[in-house]
């Protein structure tokens, strides 16, 4: 699930790569915890699944890091698999909408997260496109809380659209929304604001 990424071109100095993420697992949660308003426990609870997902052999993870090397952002996700427990509990709200066909061949942004410091530089821009950029599946799907926020007007700009919305996360204190985009996603200079139809 995804927070507040940046908007405009890639912040100067922050260096976008691949990262061994679950090296550096407790330093990606204190960014996601920094964006996302976590406690000391909801850390301690995400710890294992962040580490059970980065074993997955197509997982693909990449950092933003500052010049003295730390971790400022991060990104990381997986191929849709209809057996993950996010797509059995997002699978019955995209099937109401007619968009359940979303869930096959789609990579799934599991986590975005860029430290509020460094917010609003266009880093979450540039994970969410690099990521993308290095996987074959023809689309990607993400889930982002279901309000009007910096996050969600990103993910409109690179194409991505409401495909069920008041979706309940068990936990979860808000209601989410499950979005998808065509692969590859825009660029700044190519923003495509038309409205994508679902496949198949």
């Amino acid at each position: 699930m995804a927070a507040a990424p940046g908007t405009g071109p890639a912040a100067p100095g922050v260096e976008i790569r691949p990262v061994d993420l679950a090296a550096r697992v407790d330093e990606a949660l204190l960014v996601q915890a920094a964006a996302f308003g976590l406690s000391r426990a909801e850390i301690d609870v995400r710890r294992p699944i962040v580490l059970r997902h980065l074993e997955h052999p197509r997982a693909r993870a990449l950092g933003a890091l500052a010049p003295d090397g730390r971790l400022v952002g991060f990104v990381y996700g997986l191929p849709s698999d209809r057996a993950q427990w996010w797509s059995t509990v997002v699978e019955p709200f995209l099937r109401a909408a007619g968009s359940d066909g979303w869930l096959d061949d789609s990579f799934v942004i599991t986590e975005l997260h860029v430290h509020p410091d460094h917010q609003q530089r266009g880093i979450g821009r540039t994970l969410i496109t690099a990521v993308t950029d290095a996987v074959d599946n023809p689309r990607s799907l993400l889930s982002a809380i279901d309000k009007d926020s910096p996050a969600r007007a990103l993910y409109r700009a690179l194409g991505y659209r409401d495909l069920a919305r008041q979706v309940v996360f068990p936990s979860a204190p808000q209601p989410y929304a499950v979005m998808g985009a065509p692969l590859p996603l825009p660029r700044a200079d190519r923003m495509d604001f038309r409205p994508h139809a679902p496949p198949g």
